[in-house]
């Protein structure tokens, strides 16, 4: 017979394990967080870009269809489905889910309807969303549009027109409801934005929706 050979057994101990597993367990504890925020700041980047691309293809759209753009809007407060406002292209041209305007009046799938989802962007008292004196679009992409009313007034969305800004929210009444910031930097020349959020300021006319704040144009602009 032949004689077997002996082989001599390595094998971790237990506290060799666990402490290996502790050490896992506080890089993990130290780089998630990061990684998920640099994950989700990219998704906002991917969806503001989408939110612009689709908003401005919706324009371009209505020149098509009901021949006037962004600057040849006369009345965003008109709601009756032919006049050239910013309600009406908006809601003629993109796929609707809800429409809030602070009152209680309206039917079917655009009804205009009090925003149970209404919500203040962080402290910025510059822009809250769903109140009275705004229009606030629920897209079913998920993207919502908020614009102010013009009450009656005849205006025009011109590059310089106040009453033609507004704000995207990428994700809708989800958190984290921050209007994008500079994290350095506060100007064209020197903002930058590590970790972008949300929402976004915008600016109407002509046939595009284009960022309105230098931390928005960051984003646009930062390549990547």
């Amino acid at each position: 017979m032949k004689k077997l050979t002996n082989f001599k057994r390595n094998a971790f101990t237990l506290a060799e394990v666990l402490i290996t597993l502790g050490i896992i367990g506080v890089v993990a504890a130290m780089t998630m967080p990061t990684l998920l925020n640099s994950t989700q700041g990219a998704q906002y980047r991917t969806a503001y870009k989408k939110a612009l691309s689709v908003l401005s293809q919706a324009v371009v759209m209505n020149v098509a269809l009901d021949d006037y753009d962004l600057a040849q809007t006369i009345d965003s407060n008109a709601t009756d489905g032919t006049s050239a406002s910013l309600y009406n292209l908006f809601n003629n041209r993109m796929n609707v889910a809800k429409v809030c305007d602070g009152s209680t009046s309206g039917s079917g799938q655009d009804a205009q309807t009090t925003c149970s989802e209404a919500w203040t962007a962080g402290n910025d008292a510059n822009v809250k969303l769903g109140e009275s004196g705004n229009y606030t679009f629920f897209f079913n992409d998920g993207i919502t549009l908020s614009f102010p009313k013009t009450n009656g007034t005849t205006t025009k969305c011109e590059e310089d027109s106040r009453n033609c800004r507004g704000v995207i929210d990428v994700n809708g009444a989800k958190n984290p409801n921050r209007v994008v910031s500079c994290n350095e930097g506060s100007d064209n020349s020197n903002c930058k934005v590590t970790n972008p959020t949300d929402i976004y300021p915008v600016i109407m006319y002509a046939q595009s929706v284009l960022p309105n704040s230098p931390a928005a144009r960051a984003v646009l602009f930062g390549g990547k």
